[in-house]
């Protein structure tokens, strides 16, 4: 059977889309077939989600049609039959932390004796069953909120099942994880797919594509651009079709290093993290540092502690001399420290308020006097984020809950670069955005080294890492490597997983 014979399991045919005058979709479609895991790819605001939300029937399509093997797409108020054919794991976890691991797999669906009591004992059970089927080892009992993000997103898709969906959708399932938990994410998708289980899969991780993936669809300004096999598209032609034009993923990543007597400007000295991660070290002016590590190396613990986000149980943080607060947020903004925070949606951002409340809410100073803010001198500052970050938004006003997931990054980072930092701390500065966007964001990089700031970059994206001076690598708490810039990937990844290569 050839690959156009397989049997569909969802398709959707000369989609459109408009929301006022805004083109969201212009007559796109996709075709997923049993049994693949079919990736769907395109920058920010290329019409993904809008495919998503119709393609999970919260929106209704204007124009083309939808079916689910062959058969058409259930009434848009018929939830349950929707939860039937398909759902959909997305980057914010829909999971209720106050609940726990059971209530949340059958939230509404409790299992009532006499009288409408629920059967905790039956619900519990049932649950203990649904989560063996698929091979999730959770304890059922316990608060949803205790649940690492890979856990959430593993009871969501056995929640997604129980109710007879094989055809699960991931949004950026991999954006907040590290190396160690996207292995075993992908290890449990291999396995789901062999009992009988469909993936669309939604990511910007380009490498995540061609390592999972059988099939890539590409969306481009609202339209279908091209599906073909994964293994007959090479990067390069994927790149170009989502952007209409060649673009580098990694660009010219030579830079020279800051010279040898280049004045210090930070030192991490003995710092000591409540979970017993340790770290010292030194950056000079202009200098970018990268610090890797796997899962349970220790990295974003030490970049909390760094920030003011956690206090340390030891050590000190020096910027310009001047000695930290521990577990100070504002003592570290006030010593000229700017972050972007690992979650944009819980640590980066406040939903409701617009662009430039959210850019200027960590200077006051530079947007008022004795109290009093200047909603021009705001927005002015907000402007210029606006233009030199590329955001697409009509105006500082616009809620940044209105905009994609790469534009609300921008606005976080704008707030990071308000305050003119002395040090800049990135940590996964381009988890969930676009091949444009990453570029925008990593090329401020240069622009912040080039004013004699220091960057210190937290990730295992090598994308990320690629533009440091040197990166210090943590395995167990502890660094252990210090690399300089021109590693190769092998090196680098074996380093993170704690190998030697030479040794081998």
């Amino acid at each position: 059977m050839t690959y156009e014979e397989m049997a569909p399991v969802v398709e959707a045919v000369d989609i459109g889309k408009r929301f006022g005058s805004t083109v969201a979709l212009d007559r796109a479609g996709i075709t997923v077939r049993a049994g693949e895991t079919h990736a769907l790819v395109g920058r920010n605001g290329a019409g993904k989600s809008t495919l998503v939300d119709i393609l999970t029937g919260l929106q209704a399509p204007d124009t083309g049609r939808v079916s689910f093997g062959g058969r058409a797409a259930p009434p848009p108020g018929d939830r349950d039959a929707w939860r039937r054919q398909v759902a959909c794991v997305y980057q914010k976890s829909t999971i209720i932390g106050a609940l726990t691991v059971a209530e949340n797999l059958f939230l509404n669906r409790h299992d009532r004796g006499a009288g409408g009591l629920i059967r905790w004992r039956a619900l519990r059970r049932s649950a203990r069953e649904l989560l063996a089927a698929w091979s999730v080892d959770v304890d059922v009992d316990q608060p949803a909120s205790a649940l690492t993000v890979e856990q959430r997103q593993f009871v969501e898709i056995a929640r997604a099942l129980s109710f007879g969906a094989r055809f699960i959708i991931l949004d950026e399932p991999t954006a907040q994880l590290d190396g160690t938990g996207i292995s075993r994410l992908f290890d449990r998708i291999r396995a789901l797919r062999a009992q009988g289980v469909t993936f669309l899969f939604i990511s910007h991780h380009l490498q995540e594509i061609y390592e999972i993936c059988d099939v890539v669809t590409v969306f481009r300004d609202a339209r279908h651009i091209v599906t073909a096999p994964v293994a007959e598209l090479d990067r390069a032609a994927l790149v170009a079709a989502m952007t209409g034009e060649d673009v580098s993923l990694a660009g010219d990543t030579y830079r020279p290093p800051p010279p040898a007597d280049a004045a210090v400007r930070v030192v991490v000295r003995d710092l000591v993290t409540a979970s017993g991660a340790g770290a010292s070290f030194e950056a000079r002016t202009g200098e970018v540092v990268g610090l890797a590590g796997g899962g349970s190396s220790g990295k974003f613990e030490v970049a909390e502690a760094l920030v003011g986000l956690a206090k340390p149980a030891g050590g000190k943080v020096t910027v310009d001399g001047r000695t930290l607060r521990r577990g100070s947020v504002p003592d570290a903004l006030a010593a000229g420290v700017g972050l972007v925070p690992q979650d944009r949606h819980r640590q980066g951002l406040v939903p409701l308020l617009s662009i430039a409340e959210n850019v200027t809410m960590t200077v006051p100073g530079r947007i008022g006097r004795h109290g009093l803010i200047s909603p021009a001198r705001r927005d002015a500052i907000a402007h210029g984020f606006i233009t030199d970050l590329a955001i697409k938004a009509s105006g500082p006003h616009v809620p940044v809950s209105d905009l994609s997931g790469g534009n609300q990054q921008k606005v976080v980072m704008g707030r990071a670069l308000a305050g003119d930092p002395k040090l800049l701390v990135l940590v996964t500065p381009t988890a969930g955005v676009d091949v444009r966007s990453k570029q925008t964001l990593l090329g401020v990089v240069d622009q912040v080294r080039g004013r004699g700031s220091v960057v210190l970059i937290v990730s295992d994206e090598l994308d990320d890492l690629r533009i440091c001076d040197r990166v210090l690598v943590m395995v167990q708490g502890r660094i252990v490597r210090e690399m300089q810039a021109g590693w190769r990937d092998n090196d680098l990844v074996a380093a993170m997983e704690g190998v030697d290569l030479d040794h081998v």
